[in-house]
């Protein structure tokens, strides 16, 4: 019995050498991404962009991730995990590369969308090949984990892409973040994916898995937050006169790489009751914050707080997203997962671009609050069905 349970405890490992690949292409593509975040504002801005204009081009991207993610997780379980991951980032790759020669925001805005595809296409995968990965005993932690090198990129991409703005030309930065993609790519190729397990599938499928579609409303509500941070603080900053903008970001992804430490353990322990609320009540706090905003120092304590409260929250929410799926739809509740992770971004950046434009950019903020509150609404909602459909079958 107790070689049996010497020979089990491999099993349960998470640094494996194909989780540490897929770590660090995670890594790769998401600093490529996370320069852009901040600085293709500045960047509409520069072709004559306004508010609006911004929110668009921004909110673009994410609704063509939206649309291909349904088809991307269904792929994932017919075709294989490195076919759509890698395709994904290719065309990342040459998106982006692409969008230093755009001359207006039209050519641009369409290469945003296909910049969607590829995004939609590769973070799909991403988050499914680490599922498959990672034991399912520990796969609060294993995810917390994974979803660090998230948060090492979000630690230096935006501040290297803003510092790099005042360097070098638009141009240059876009294909550095191509490089970078292009370095995943490389990684990526090297990962022995899971094999497909061909199992007889219903003659018609739903375009989403129906066990994740809880905990991504919730999330929904959240990363609407994201698309006012991402699009409209570089601006709001500006227009304040408030400093240390890349200080921001830094901070805020400490505190996101604080919260991995304990935050996914403390998911397997205890559920997520444990971490939905106290997380999403340090994000409606730091929305509070910024839509006040009188110095730099207000500015880095709302940081911490979105850090610890998005860290805490979003690593929980996939966890529980993908726990009750059947293993041939762990794609698909990926793919669901982050399909209201985009719309959230994208609804934020697009609905933020008409308030900022109409009522100041402090209102896209207390707007941004007022999500969260939805959300916890929402959180409060389900429990309570939960629980009375529990006491009605006993």
């Amino acid at each position: 019995m107790a070689n049996q349970q010497m020979k089990a405890r491999p099993k349960e490992r998470i640094w494996t050498r194909d989780f540490v690949l897929i770590v660090l292409a995670n890594f790769f593509v998401f600093i490529g991404f996370q320069m852009t975040l901040p600085t293709i504002p500045l960047f509409v801005e520069k072709l004559g962009g306004n508010d609006q204009l911004i929110g668009i081009v921004v909110g673009i991207f994410t609704f063509s991730a939206l649309l291909l993610r349904p088809y991307a997780g269904k792929t994932l379980e017919t075709r294989g995990r490195g076919f759509i991951f890698l395709s994904g980032l290719a065309i990342f790759v040459i998106s982006v590369g692409t969008f230093g020669f755009m001359t207006s925001i039209t050519f641009l805005f369409m290469m945003r969308v296909v910049q969607g595809v590829g995004w939609g296409f590769s973070t799909t995968a991403s988050g499914t090949i680490a599922t498959d990965l990672i034991p399912a005993s520990r796969r609060g932690e294993g995810m917390g984990y994974y979803g660090l090198s998230g948060n090492l990129a979000l630690a230096f991409g935006p501040s290297l892409g803003l510092a790099l703005t005042s360097i070098i030309s638009f141009k240059q930065l876009f294909l550095i973040c191509a490089g970078l993609g292009l370095v995943a790519l490389l990684l990526s190729s090297k990962i022995r994916y899971k094999k497909v397990e061909r199992v007889q599938a219903p003659a018609k499928q739903s375009l989403y898995e129906k066990s994740a579609l809880k905990p991504s409303m919730l999330l929904f509500f959240l990363t609407v937050t994201f698309g006012g941070i991402a699009t409209f603080l570089p601006l709001y900053t500006a227009d304040k006169h408030i400093e240390g903008l890349q200080w921001y970001f830094l901070l805020y992804a400490a505190a996101l790489m604080v919260t991995r430490t304990f935050s996914g353990k403390l998911y397997d322990r205890k559920g997520h009751q444990a971490v939905y609320i106290p997380g999403t009540l340090l994000i409606m706090l730091a929305m509070v914050l910024l839509a006040w905003l009188p110095n730099s120092l207000v500015l880095y304590i709302a940081a911490i707080l979105y850090g610890l409260g998005f860290g805490t929250v979003q690593p929980a929410l996939q966890a529980w997203s993908i726990e009750k799926a059947p293993l041939n739809r762990r794609g698909m509740a990926n793919a669901t997962f982050f399909s209201f992770f985009d719309l959230g971004i994208g609804f934020g950046a697009i609905v933020f671009g008409q308030i900022g434009h109409l009522l100041g950019y402090s209102s896209i903020y207390k707007a941004a609050a007022l999500s969260v509150f939805i959300s916890m609404l929402l959180y409060f909602f389900f429990i309570y069905k939960e629980r009375r459909s529990l006491a009605q079958q006993g």
